[in-house]
Order: structure tokens, then C-alpha cells, then sequence
């Protein structure tokens, strides 16, 4: 078996990360070589989602306050638009002649 290092795909960066430039489709040498390109891929996988939750948690506070605001506009849109249920309550809280047996009170 060939070591890494000992391999034309091989690269170290200059931060000393490792890079291997072979295609597991076209060039791999050895059994294990596709074994470390893939713990490599999965290494940048969750290097990635780090850096993504990272983003997230920098935007969670301006995302809380976007929710305060817009609750805030939902509820004064709300409160608004009370007065056109209120107006149907009282309507339909008076009793007609009919409902209170077809006698006036008058």
C-alpha cells in the first residue's frame, strides 16, 4: 500500500490542511484511498454545517426582533379591524320580535 504522502494526488495546503485531488471514479490507486477521500468529504461536510449554524446563531436576535415587530403589526391590524366584530355582536345581541315570542316590549 502506498502512502498518501508518496502519491501524485496528494497536496498539503499552505494552513496544512490535506487535499487529495484524485476522482473515485477515474484514478483511485488503492481500496483506502476512497476510504480517506471520504473521511476528507465528510470532514468538509460538517465543516460546512458548522459554518452554517454559526451564520444562523448571528442571525437569530435580528430574526427574534423581526418576529416581535411583525407580531406587534398583526396584533394593531387586529385590533383595527375589532370594531367590525364588535358591531356585529351588538346586532346579533339585541332579540327580534320574533325571538321574544312576538311580543313588542314598547
Amino acid at each position: 500500500m502506498i502512502q498518501c504522502k508518496d502519491c501524485e494526488f496528494f497536496e498539503h495546503d499552505a494552513q496544512g490542511r490535506v487535499a487529495l485531488r484524485c476522482d473515485p471514479f477515474i484514478n483511485v490507486k488503492e481500496p483506502e484511498c476512497l476510504a480517506k477521500w471520504q473521511l476528507l468529504k465528510l470532514n468538509h461536510m460538517v465543516a460546512n454545517y458548522q459554518a452554517m449554524l454559526n451564520y444562523y446563531r448571528k442571525l437569530a436576535p435580528m430574526q427574534e426582533k423581526m418576529f416581535k415587530v411583525l407580531e406587534r403589526e398583526m396584533d394593531d391590524i387586529s385590533e383595527s379591524d375589532r370594531w367590525k366584530i364588535d358591531e356585529d355582536d351588538e346586532e346579533h345581541d339585541e332579540p327580534d320580535d320574533e325571538e321574544r315570542g312576538g311580543v313588542s316590549v314598547d
